[in-house]
């Protein structure tokens, strides 16, 4: 049954740590095969050395916790506007088309893991840590999916009557 509505916003407990119901969704995304201990350190190793970096480099307007950062890349990478196929008249256009909040967020969160995964070499604590930083800074690889979901919903959107 696709759109039911699930329980999962009220299920949904707060991280251990930080208390946080988004770093909690975040953690279950990141999440493999049901072991839950190792995607908790992962975010939580990245987070602290987030919070290293942020120690050395104290810059003023800066945030001042890890936890302000991943909520500013998460804020970063979330899309306003994307492109959806639509069948009018034989003919498939590209309709730009506003996001949900909902949908935004596990956007945001899909883009970061896609980047931070694509990435190899290094343990995944550190990719992630980059990949949030960067992404609170407005660079990185997630952010330039953004733009160019945005690009691409900026030059269809004179297929917009489409949307409906």
């Amino acid at each position: 049954m696709a759109g039911r509505i699930t329980m999962s916003d009220e299920q949904l407990r707060p991280d251990p740590r930080y208390q946080d119901r988004t770093l909690s969704k975040f953690v279950n995304c990141i999440m493999y095969d049901g072991k839950k201990t190792v995607a908790q350190s992962i975010v939580y190793d990245a987070l602290d050395l987030i919070q290293k970096r942020l120690d050395k480099e104290a810059q003023e307007g800066a945030p001042k916790t890890a936890l302000e950062v991943f909520h500013m890349a998460i804020e970063n990478v979330k899309p306003n506007v994307e492109v959806r196929s639509k069948r009018v008249g034989g003919a498939n256009y590209q309709v730009p088309m506003p996001v949900s909040q909902r949908r935004r967020q596990s956007l945001g969160f899909r883009w970061i893991l896609v980047a931070t995964r694509g990435e190899k070499g290094r343990p995944m604590a550190e990719r992630l840590a980059k990949e949030l930083y960067d992404a609170a800074r407005g660079e990185g690889k997630a952010i330039a999916t953004r733009e160019q979901t945005h690009r691409m919903a900026d030059a269809n959107k004179a297929f917009a009557h489409f949307a409906w």
